[in-house]
């Protein structure tokens, strides 16, 4: 049976190994390990004869005792341990020289919530693991569906069900800049909470959605200097209460001023000046 421990909670199967024979049986990998690199540099070794040598080194080694005992983990956080297991595809009791570290590693990155993995043999008997596991940072929802995207804009394939509080993300090129708008949106943590999905427009700027996806406050972001923008948003809203009114959008492209639209449909958009010496007064 194969298992995966996590090495905050490290075992071993079987009775652990003397110091003396561990050093023995390490030495007899090196040798191995040695007498493999050698005859793989012979020239006039053929591809068939070098992998006979290897199996036989591989088969010498696995009866002295270089077998597999124990795969520890560092990094682990959501990669289910079954998963690790069948993309490493080693079993208690397999010769350890006879494992393709890269092999396996190329197929441990190519589960959905591992960024990058390291895989080493730690003689005579451990293999350790190292993950780099994925953070998501939004969902992104394209063509009906939805996906975990990370902060480089890579999607993470595996099920969303457990990170539906994560941010919406909607529009072309979205996953790609949405780690550079929500630092920006941080730098006014107050109203970032507020902010429950966000809309690349033209691949160029952003729509906010505040409060609520479906009857929240929309605040169209301009393409230049939108932190600015952002900035005076947050100003207006502590000084007075601007979100509070009746209203479904602010628009923030105007460099000297803001729009408001309210929420009654025969009502008239609102502008509202900036003025350095009195942010936030009303024109």
């Amino acid at each position: 049976m194969r298992r995966v421990t996590d090495d905050r909670q490290p075992r071993r199967f079987g009775l652990p190994l003397t110091r003396g024979r561990r050093r023995v049986l390490t030495a007899l990998a090196f040798a191995l390990l040695g007498g493999a690199a050698f005859w793989g540099g012979a020239k006039a070794v053929s591809d068939g004869a070098l992998d006979a040598v290897t199996a036989s080194l591989v088969e010498t080694g696995a009866q002295a005792g270089l077998r597999v005992e124990e795969i520890y983990v560092r990094g682990r956080s959501r990669t289910p341990p079954e998963h690790l297991l069948a993309a490493l595809n080693v079993q208690r009791g397999d010769p350890i020289l006879g494992i393709d570290l890269e092999v396996a590693r190329q197929r441990v990155e190519a589960l959905g919530w591992v960024a990058s993995a390291s895989i080493e043999r730690r003689l005579p008997d451990e293999i350790v693991l190292t993950l780099t596991e994925r953070n998501p940072i939004a969902l992104w929802q394209i063509e009906g569906r939805f996906m975990m995207v990370d902060a480089e804009g890579r999607e993470i394939p595996e099920d969303v069900e457990l990170f539906t509080h994560l941010p919406l993300i909607v529009g072309d090129g979205a996953p790609a800049h949405a780690a550079d708008l929500f630092a920006m949106l941080a730098t006014e943590p107050d109203l970032a909470q507020r902010v429950k999905a966000a809309v690349r427009v033209g691949e160029r700027r952003w729509n906010l959605r505040l409060d609520d996806i479906l009857e929240g406050v929309d605040v169209h972001l301009p393409e230049e200097d939108p932190a600015g923008a952002w900035h005076r948003l947050a100003e207006l809203e502590r000084r007075q209460n601007l979100l509070s009114r009746d209203i479904v959008a602010v628009d923030l492209r105007l460099p000297d001023r803001l729009v408001l639209r309210a929420g009654s449909p025969d009502a008239h958009p609102t502008a509202i000046r900036n003025r350095k010496s009195a942010p936030g007064k009303e024109a």
